[in-house]
């Protein structure tokens, strides 16, 4: 009988044990997405004040600006990871668009504001990578610590469920082969 107390116990307390360790990654990975959402924040930000600075020296790109305004309001309405994922690629691609547009404007590029402004934006852009890897590094321990067994039962029976990685389409992209065309 003594036996089946010192297994009982093990088990409990091995049940304890996993349930926190649970809890805390789930924790930190939440922490990982508020920091990602402080930089994403950060980048919304700078974006009107971006724009307001382009539309100065480019008033005829209503249509560059329109877009851009409507991708910003599309990341802030974002609900899911893979909502927000979706948002920011869209949102990358217009800012590509207003950097296209001040390349054509000498006296904008030499513009100290939006020169700051630029320079703001990709401190933020960089930020905002370090969050993301950090949040999807943890949110692979999280998902790692679920599947494995005997971790998985314990998962289960707690209703903990894997969670989305925090992916650009651009890095897929990245992955493609690059077309060199010397014609």
């Amino acid at each position: 009988m003594p036996i089946f107390f010192v297994l009982l116990i093990a088990v409990a307390g091995y049940l304890f044990f996993t349930y926190n360790q649970l809890i805390t990654l789930k924790e930190r990975v939440a922490n990982a997405w508020s920091q990602i959402e402080v930089q994403l924040k950060r980048r919304y930000d700078l974006i009107p004040n971006l724009v307001n600075t382009v539309k100065g020296y480019a008033k005829h790109e209503s249509e560059t600006f329109e877009k851009i305004t409507q991708a910003r309001a599309n990341a802030i309405n974002a609900q899911t990871v893979t909502e927000h994922a979706q948002a920011e690629n869209q949102l990358t691609g217009t800012l590509k668009s207003l950097f296209a547009v001040a390349e054509s404007y000498p006296e904008l590029k030499a513009d100290a504001n939006f020169r700051q402004l630029q320079e703001e934006l990709t401190n933020t852009e960089g930020k905002i990578a370090f969050s993301r890897q950090f949040y999807n590094d943890t949110v692979q321990k999280f998902n790692t610590k679920i599947k494995l067994f005997p971790n998985n039962l314990i998962a289960n029976m707690f209703n903990f469920l894997q969670i989305d990685y925090f992916n650009l389409e651009e890095e897929k992209e990245a992955r493609n082969p690059v077309n060199v065309n010397f014609d």
